[in-house]
């Protein structure tokens, strides 16, 4: 009896000399991969394009910055975000906030003492910033509308 557990302690303790071919992802993985990846560029584009936009928008910044770069900067980077972060679950929610946005744009806040053009100018920057990945989103949602 002692022999056979000698026995199956060898066995056990070996390592197989047979060479294990490296594991290669799968497809799926590899998408999954890269959907994670554009999910944090998108990501940090969104931080990246709402920092700008309030910057931007700061009092010593209305005649040193070029409004067309701005604006260009913005609509960019609020393309990559309506493109590539949003999940289904985040539609309806980004859309309203958008809507809002795009609301409360009307409103008169230079009427505000000494705060208001700042506010303004924070907030257009912001709905410039937003409202393409808003058009994006929304072209989406009634492709997968009009799929059904």
């Amino acid at each position: 009896m002692a022999a056979r557990k000698k026995a199956s302690k060898k066995r056990s303790t070996k390592k197989s000399t047979k060479s294990a071919a490296p594991k290669l992802p799968s497809g799926s993985s590899l998408l999954a991969k890269e959907k994670k990846e554009l999910h944090k560029i998108a990501h940090y584009c969104f931080f990246i394009g709402l920092l700008i936009a309030v910057i931007a928008g700061l009092p010593w910044f209305y005649g040193s910055v070029d409004a067309v770069a701005l604006m260009s900067t913005l609509v960019f980077l609020g393309f990559v975000v309506g493109l590539f972060n949003l999940t289904a679950k985040d539609t309806m929610p980004f859309l309203v906030a958008s809507i809002a946005l795009m609301l409360a744009g009307i409103v008169n806040l230079s009427l505000i003492p000494l705060v208001g053009d700042t506010l303004r100018a924070m907030l257009s920057n912001i709905v410039v910033f937003v409202v393409p990945g808003a058009i994006i989103l929304g072209m989406k949602t009634i492709w997968k509308l009009a799929s059904e």
